[in-house]
């Protein structure tokens, strides 16, 4: 006899609110980390969310994953827009895909760009695994990342190498949130899609030396402005 299925259990065990050691963190939160540690802040230390291209198409993309609850394709049961947590590790979010292999849970994360290596992703998608082993008591050994962008699917080996990474970046995120200090940015490649640009000001705050000139320039006018009025 095979197991309940996420989407079978009752709503009310989704309650965050409800469960031990404060607010569970977001399984975004993590992506958000391992991407930019600086944007992971902006996003749930400040509650800085900024729309560019890239966060519209991503959020179309999502809204027609999330349309159908659950189908059988090919005799693989198929659940859409699965909530998940763990109590044990104080996590919840959402899994955009969650496949039934028998009774093994494979969880499916979609990306809108085109197929490409993607730590943040990975650790995401690991995260997604963990909360299901807890929610199904079933091992996930793998999932997958779609990309939209090329319509190709990337199987992930939830391995122990996956797994150990996953979990300092769980802790790394638990003390950022902690801290509510917001690090310095990374003011490199990252920072030319990301939807935070105009919030985050890499190129201001990231150089120290242009910080410093505007800070001279703004109060030598300011000290200019009042010798002149006081001669």
């Amino acid at each position: 006899m095979g197991i309940a299925s996420v989407s079978d259990r009752d709503d009310s065990t989704f309650s965050a609110r409800d469960r031990p050691g404060g607010d569970p963190i977001p399984l975004s939160a993590l992506a958000h980390y391992m991407y930019c540690p600086r944007r992971c802040a902006l996003i749930h230390i400040e509650q800085t969310f900024d729309e560019n291209l890239y966060t519209v198409k991503g959020g179309l993309l999502h809204e027609r994953v999330h349309e159908s609850g659950a189908e059988t394709e090919k005799g693989v049961r198929v659940e859409r827009s699965v909530p998940l947590w763990s109590d044990r590790l104080g996590l919840i979010g959402k899994a955009d895909v969650v496949e039934y292999h028998g009774d093994t849970p494979y969880p499916v994360e979609y990306k809108l760009g085109p197929r490409r290596d993607a730590p943040h992703a990975a650790v995401q998608l690991c995260a997604q695994a963990l909360c299901l082993e807890e929610m199904t008591g079933r091992k996930v050994p793998q999932g997958a990342i779609y990309h939209h962008g090329s319509r190709r699917r990337r199987e992930v080996p939830i391995d122990a190498a996956l797994r150990a990474e996953t979990m300092v970046c769980l802790l790394e995120v638990r003390e950022l949130l902690a801290r509510g200090v917001v690090p310095p940015p990374a003011n490199d490649e990252r920072c030319r899609h990301c939807s935070l640009r105009d919030s985050c000001l890499p190129r201001v705050t990231g150089e120290p030396e242009r910080v410093s000139a505007l800070y001279q320039s703004v109060f030598t006018t300011d000290s200019e402005e009042e010798r002149c009025a006081n001669s």
